[in-house]
């Protein structure tokens, strides 16, 4: 590693809280996408990883299954108590941590009436959302709302969750979603938002996706392909690639060595960030994963860590930077 490198910003890092695993247990999410169990979750284990791993700040969510278990006015109420819960850990500790506000999707008014008070009140650094709402994807008209006024808003949108799909009891072959389902979804999302012509009506927003785009990468030329054979949307738009080229991507998950050549070899390196997807991905591995990031083949006379925080560092720029001495 080189020691004049700065410390991470760490785009994707989640927590868990006993109220919010009781209520995910309650609704039937006992393996939550198929994975053994629920992880643990404490600040002071979270800033001794981060410690180690030499991660300045760490941007906080939720993660997959969200909080919207079928009931509306259960999941605005879980959603406020998680993000109240993340906003008072980024008070307590300032410069370690920020705060991506979970939505009640597919809720719109309880999203629009979170976006408000995260915002606004809670002083959150954008929003999270799932890749697709109990079965409604992104791009669904009834989300229009939603978008329309986080690009009033130049707001963040962190689209972890990749999340199970419909019907994966069929396609999931009984392992674990995120193995390989959550990096399908990732890329069916991207497709909704394209051909649904959201990123193009709302360029505002900063859309964030995780796990170096999943399967994107390798589908973008097909989905290119796709566009010009839909005479909707043949004309008119940007290519795929292009579209493509304004979002971001976090490199959870093992980007090195062949993940993150080939997302930057699709999309360049100006809006590549760090995450880590600690803490379902546990201490051990997510250490694993920093050390490749330090060893795998740099980028010319740059560094990974250089350039995922510089680009961190931009994105938040109205939000956070200036609450980041620890990073710089």
């Amino acid at each position: 590693m080189r020691t004049s490198s700065p410390t991470l910003v760490d785009v994707h890092a989640h927590f868990v809280t006993e109220r919010y695993v009781s209520a995910a247990r309650a609704a039937g999410h006992h393996q939550p996408d198929g994975m053994p169990g629920w992880p643990g979750w404490d600040v002071s284990d979270h800033l001794a990883l981060m410690d180690e791993g030499r991660i300045g700040t760490s941007m906080l969510s939720v993660s997959s299954p969200g909080t919207h278990f079928g009931d509306d006015r259960a999941a605005r109420d879980l959603s406020r108590e998680v993000n109240e819960f993340a906003a008072e850990l980024v008070r307590r500790h300032p410069g370690r941590f920020g705060h991506f506000a979970n939505l009640p999707m597919p809720d719109v008014d309880g999203s629009l009436r979170e976006i408000d008070y995260a915002l606004d009140v809670l002083g959150s650094d954008g929003v999270a959302v799932e890749t697709n709402a109990h079965g409604h994807y992104l791009g669904d008209s009834r989300f229009e709302p939603v978008w329309a006024e986080l690009d009033r808003r130049n707001a963040v949108v962190f689209v972890h969750h990749p999340t199970s799909p419909p019907c994966h009891e069929a396609v999931s072959l009984d392992r674990p979603r995120p193995m390989l389902e959550f990096l399908f979804d990732s890329a069916r999302t991207v497709s909704d938002l394209v051909f649904a012509g959201v990123l193009v009506r709302h360029p505002n927003i900063e859309w964030v996706f995780t796990h170096g785009g999943g399967a994107l990468p390798l589908v973008a030329d097909r989905m290119e392909l796709f566009r010009g054979l839909l005479s909707d949307h043949s004309t008119g738009t940007p290519p795929v690639p292009d579209q493509l080229r304004r979002l971001w991507f976090d490199m959870a998950g093992n980007p090195f060595p062949h993940q993150i050549p080939a997302l930057t070899a699709a999309t360049g390196t100006d809006r590549l960030l760090y995450g880590s997807d600690y803490c379902w991905t546990p201490a051990a591995a997510t250490a694993r994963q920093i050390a490749s990031l330090d060893t795998a083949e740099q980028p010319g006379d740059d560094t990974w860590r250089s350039v995922t925080t510089r680009n961190a560092h931009r994105l938040f720029a109205q939000t956070a930077s200036n609450r980041w001495k620890n990073s710089r």
